[in-house]
């Protein structure tokens, strides 16, 4: 048999250093990243543009016809056709005006799927690491909330803004032909207004950033009461929970009101903007309508264009806002952009390529070193072989590395050094898709999706036919839990499997994994929650699966473990024994008082293993 290799528990082996970090990559700009998301529709907006200005240029030359009409009155001339041409103006208007919100909004539904099929994509293929640091509730408020700004941002927002800044072009020009004098007397006021709104506008910015902050606080406090929602119940911690979420919620209220005041800031300096150009041109036009050197037709004009000027201004600084609001929430999702990722877990060419090993292949550790950040070496260096169709066992005490070595093996993590190797191919030259495609992992708490059983039984195998599920049903003893079932594998399981027991979620998982025929079965406590029958039976069930794959099994409970072909007793990150149950009860002092505890082994060290299957 192929032992591992047991330096001493003592030997503090120097660690290497921390890999260096890759740096950060540069920062985009809002702006660019934003047009960047409108770029694939600039047809459709520009086309949208095009409308509004059409729309808008309608509006224009109404108070110029408007101006024919006065004139023709005052002259006796007939006004019909200018009356007739006005009405066509505002028909023609607002038909313009609804096709183009149409278009708009069709787009912009089109830019928020896409942003968030993008995030979406991203977050389910983020690394481990990144996802055990991060609230769940905060990642989802970004494919939600956070898209939902960039989308009225990168349509709605830069339309108004450009249709805003064309428009009163436009009207300036008019404007100008009708007074130059009072064109200066209505810039003056609205340039000293704009330079007001400068200084407020980015603030609209800083005050969404973080009161979208806020939002993904208030989706992390429930995702995590909702998630142990018995463990809150049954320790009678609604209250307590209720007010955590509640200062989740404050907190967003108050970044919420920064942002609102701000908002409400800017619509009362454009209003104040236009009845301020009205009063400023009534004084001065007045004035020089009494002194004849103006024409009051002329004047009613100029008003009217003033009153035009509320329109495309308010357009641009709710553009403007809307811009502020979305480059605020861009940066969040961007942030998303840079979290590393899995880019290598569903690519079917390089599945392909990889050559699968026939049978059961070797597992092999070699000089493996791992520490998780901020925390002390959860392995100092494991080196052990599991021979390929063996069960090997890993024991110790809690803490010792036996949950990392799963995750390394599976790739969830990658070692600090050394090499994970099955079938003599170091695993990091491996797509994790093939890695994974040959394990089959069952975790300690062993989760269920949603959905139904069969759902469930062919999460990972898909192709399984009706009689492999049946025969991995009959191995976990799920076959009668079935037959009682009205609905039997269509039986919906409820969310995370609540409507199942502990040890039926577990025999589900174990059935799960079985279905996958994998080359390596990895057990995490698999037993834990079974009672003894139902623990005999799956133990029969791996000794069948070794026949075909490699095993590794963690096991507190050594009763499940001492028929195994190799145990491997891990302390503090090192491998301290590995041998067959009798042997280390000989050898190890360590084993031998866990298995003393569990009445595996009497006090004068006999083994007693007839007692194995007696429930504990």
């Amino acid at each position: 048999m192929t032992t591992a290799s047991a330096p001493p528990a003592t030997a503090e082996t120097p660690q290497p250093p921390a890999p260096a970090q890759p740096p950060e990559p540069p920062a985009t700009p809002p702006l660019r990243v934003l047009l960047r998301y409108a770029r694939p529709h600039r047809t459709v907006l520009l086309a949208t543009l095009l409308l509004v200005l059409a729309a808008s240029a309608a509006g224009l030359v109404q108070p110029l016809v408007a101006q024919h009409v006065l004139d023709g009155l005052s002259d006796g001339r007939g006004v019909l056709g200018p009356v007739l041409l006005l009405a066509a103006l505002v028909v023609l208007g607002a038909g313009l005006t609804g096709l183009q919100s149409w278009w708009q909004q069709r787009t912009s539904e089109r830019v928020v799927r896409q942003i968030r099929r993008d995030l979406v994509f991203r977050l389910i293929r983020l690394r481990v690491p990144e996802l055990d640091r991060r609230p769940p509730g905060d990642l989802i408020s970004r494919v939600t909330s956070d898209s939902a700004l960039v989308q009225n941002a990168a349509t709605e927002g830069l339309v108004m803004v450009s249709n805003g800044v064309l428009s009163i072009l436009g009207a300036v020009v008019l404007m100008g032909v009708v007074h130059l004098g009072l064109l200066g007397v209505t810039a003056a006021v609205l340039i000293a207004v704009a330079l007001v709104m400068v200084l407020v506008l980015p603030r609209i910015r800083e005050a969404v950033a973080r009161a979208q902050e806020s939002v993904g606080a208030v989706g992390a406090a429930l995702d995590r009461t909702l998630g142990a929602a018995r463990t809150v119940k049954a320790n009678g911690a609604e209250g307590r929970e209720t007010e955590r979420a509640g200062d989740a919620i404050e907190g967003a209220y108050r970044a919420g009101l920064a942002g609102a005041r701000y908002v409400a800031l800017v619509k009362v300096l454009s209003g104040v903007s236009i009845q301020a150009a009205f009063l400023a041109v009534l004084g001065v036009g007045g004035a020089l309508v009494a002194a004849g050197s103006l024409e009051a037709s002329a004047l009613i004009a100029f008003l009217l264009y003033v009153f035009y000027l509320a329109s495309p201004v308010g357009s641009l600084v709710a553009g403007l806002s809307m811009l502020q609001q979305g480059l605020g929430a861009v940066g969040r999702i961007e942030q998303v952009k840079h979290m590393p990722v899995e880019d290598d877990v569903d690519d079917p060419r390089e599945r392909l390529a990889a050559v699968a090993a026939p049978g059961a292949p070797p597992v092999e550790f070699r000089d493996v070193r791992f520490s998780y950040p901020g925390r002390a070496p959860a392995l100092r260096g494991i080196s052990y072989t599991v021979p390929g169709g063996t069960q090997t066992a890993l024991v110790g005490l809690s803490g010792a590395g036996k949950t990392t070595m799963f995750a390394l093996l599976q790739r969830f993590h990658e070692p600090a050094s050394g090499q994970i190797r099955i079938d003599g191919v170091d695993i990091a030259t491996l797509p994790r898709s093939e890695v994974r495609r040959r394990i089959a992992y069952v975790e300690q708490e062993s989760p269920v999706m949603a959905g139904t059983i069969e759902d469930n039984l062919r999460y990972a195998a898909t192709g399984a036919s009706d009689e492999d599920i049946a025969e991995v049903l009959r191995l976990t003893r799920l076959d009668t839990l079935i037959d009682r079932l009205p609905d039997g594998l269509r039986t919906e399981v409820g969310n995370r499997g609540v409507t199942l027991s502990g040890g039926e979620r577990q025999r589900l998982a174990i059935a799960r994994a079985l279905l996958r025929r994998p080359e390596v079965l990895l057990l995490d406590e698999a037993t834990a929650q079974l009672d003894a029958s139902n623990e005999r039976a799956l133990r029969e069930a791996v000794d069948q699966a070794a026949r075909r794959c490699t095993v590794i099994l963690i096991a507190h409970r050594l009763s499940t473990v001492t028929g195994a072909d190799q145990i491997v007793v891990l302390e503090h990150g090192l491998v301290r024994a590995a041998g067959t149950h009798a042997e280390l009860v000989e050898a190890d002092v360590l084993y031998r008082e866990l298995a003393s505890s569990q009445m595996l082994v009497s006090e004068g060290n006999e083994d007693i293993g007839e007692l194995a299957d007696v429930p504990r």
